[in-house]
């Protein structure tokens, strides 16, 4: 049997890893536990190649020098500016919806080129915790938005910042041009103005109440048609960022 072409052959991409504390290029360098565990998850070994970022732009690549049960060691090999950031900056209140719902919209929101995401605890949030817990959630969702920076290439991570109430979420995006997707809306995707920066309210498992849509109206957001079906809390910021990054973002 005739024996592929070397340059036919397919190569898997290198694991891609945050890690912070990256050391100037040629360095070595000892991974952190959890970054351990991972490697030997996939199975990787030694003089296999990484990708390392730490989060604020641009990655390393690296190789594995030293890979036992619990340590491993790499050495820094070159740096890359590249940057997978979309040329609209849209920020995400997204109302709180329960347990694999709100990772799933953090997810693929991250995935989608978000820049930042505001948890919103709304009137018809089902979700009701104090802050001790609130604030475990929010570093789950952060780790979330980490995992899906790995998987899809993006070099800087967006902020899931603290939960709060939705004025108090609006105050964080003052200045900014907003949007609404609604059934209701008096608007059509093709209608959205370019701008740098946006941001958009996605509701919870109930939907937003009439006052919160009316409060974000007398801010001046564009009411957005996104079709005649209801879409659920994490089905909503999916298709909100894709319209929004076709339209005026990347995706187009």
């Amino acid at each position: 049997m005739a024996r592929s072409s070397p340059s036919t052959i397919a190569t898997e991409p290198a694991t891609r890893l945050h890690v912070t504390g990256i050391p100037p290029v040629g360095s070595v360098m000892d991974l952190p536990d959890s970054v351990v565990r991972h490697i030997q998850a996939r199975r990787l070994r030694c003089s296999d190649g990484l990708v390392l970022f730490d989060g604020t732009g641009g990655a390393y690549t690296a190789r594995l020098e030293t890979l036992e049960k619990r340590h491993a060691r790499v050495r820094i090999e070159a740096f890359s500016p590249h940057e997978a950031e979309p040329p609209v900056a849209v920020t995400i209140l997204q109302a709180i919806s329960k347990g694999e719902r709100m990772d799933y919209a953090v997810q693929k929101a991250t995935e989608l080129g978000v820049a930042r995401i505001i948890p919103v605890i709304s009137a018809r949030c089902v979700v009701r915790l104090d802050a001790e817990r609130w604030a475990k959630k929010q570093r789950h969702w952060q780790a979330v938005a980490v995992a899906a920076c790995e998987q899809c290439g993006r070099n800087r991570i967006p902020p899931v910042e603290t939960p709060c109430a939705l004025d108090a979420a609006l105050t964080q995006v003052d200045g900014l041009p907003g949007v609404i997707f609604d059934t209701e809306g008096d608007r059509a995707a093709h209608d959205l103005a370019p701008a740098p920066e946006l941001a958009t309210l996605i509701g919870p498992e109930g939907g937003l109440a009439p006052d919160e849509i009316q409060r974000v109206a007398e801010r001046g957001w564009q009411r957005i048609r996104l079709g005649p079906r209801i879409l659920r809390s994490d089905t909503a910021p999916v298709a909100a960022l894709a319209v929004i990054q076709t339209v005026i973002g990347d995706l187009g």
